[in-house]
């Protein structure tokens, strides 16, 4: 399928409602407003042919953008392509989740999370700190540098309420996912989840909230999933 087919199925489940909400939350145009659940439908036109997911990024239409992230392979993703994905993110979606998420799964994912957690850019930055999180998720414990996390750990208690608004909610992701998924420091990230406290941020003319890192922590304790980690951080 060509980019101007897929783009024109994507454009045919756009819905103004979709699209008013999505701008709500800080999307900026081009973009055609698809649910989720309607786009996941596309994903096996896409899946095998990595570049359409590519090109379809290269739109810089959100929607096109988040249905190469759901379909892109993360093992064929080159640094320099990856590079260019986190550039090319103009607000915190995409760059928190899109691009956080191949990059996670790619072959350079605590390389590249490294880099962009020192970025003076807000959206590089907030993706560094979410790829990081989203690594830990999906990554057995032994093959953690466990204490590289617990210096991050550290930062996030040290720097959280200094920091720019969407890189304070993304540490505060990032607390919990030490204390959710590596057991081997669920217990510190439960004191720095209580040092930090509420996170406040930001959130625009949208009902989100930010998570308090003790309460979700806690949460997964009591339901006895501490460690458990997922198949997959790409939704």
């Amino acid at each position: 399928m060509s980019i101007e087919e897929m783009m024109s199925k994507l454009e045919a489940l756009g819905t103004e409602q979709t699209k008013k909400t999505h701008m709500r939350h800080g999307a900026p145009e081009p973009l055609f407003g698809v649910k989720v659940g309607d786009m996941k439908k596309l994903v096996k036109y896409v899946k095998k042919d990595q570049e359409l997911a590519l090109a379809l990024y290269e739109t810089g239409n959100y929607d096109a953008m988040y249905l190469a992230g759901l379909s892109a392979s993360p093992k064929l993703m080159t640094k320099d392509q990856l590079q260019r994905w986190v550039s090319q993110a103009k607000w915190h979606a995409p760059a928190e989740y899109t691009v956080a998420s191949v990059a996670a799964e790619s072959d350079y994912a605590v390389e590249l999370a490294r880099e962009w957690i020192r970025s003076e850019v807000e959206t590089t930055a907030i993706c560094g700190w979410s790829t990081y999180a989203n690594f830990l998720s999906i990554t057995p414990d032994e093959q953690l540098d466990i204490e590289e996390i617990r210096s991050l750990l550290g930062q996030v208690a040290r720097t959280i309420h200094q920091e720019r608004n969407r890189v304070r909610y993304t540490m505060n992701g990032f607390v919990i996912s030490v204390g959710t998924y590596v057991k081997a420091l669920h217990d510190e990230a439960k004191v720095v989840a209580a040092h930090i406290g509420k996170v406040s941020v930001d959130v625009g003319n949208t009902a989100c909230k930010v998570p308090l890192a003790t309460d979700y922590i806690v949460k997964v304790e009591s339901m006895n999933r501490v460690g458990h980690k997922r198949k997959t951080c790409i939704c």
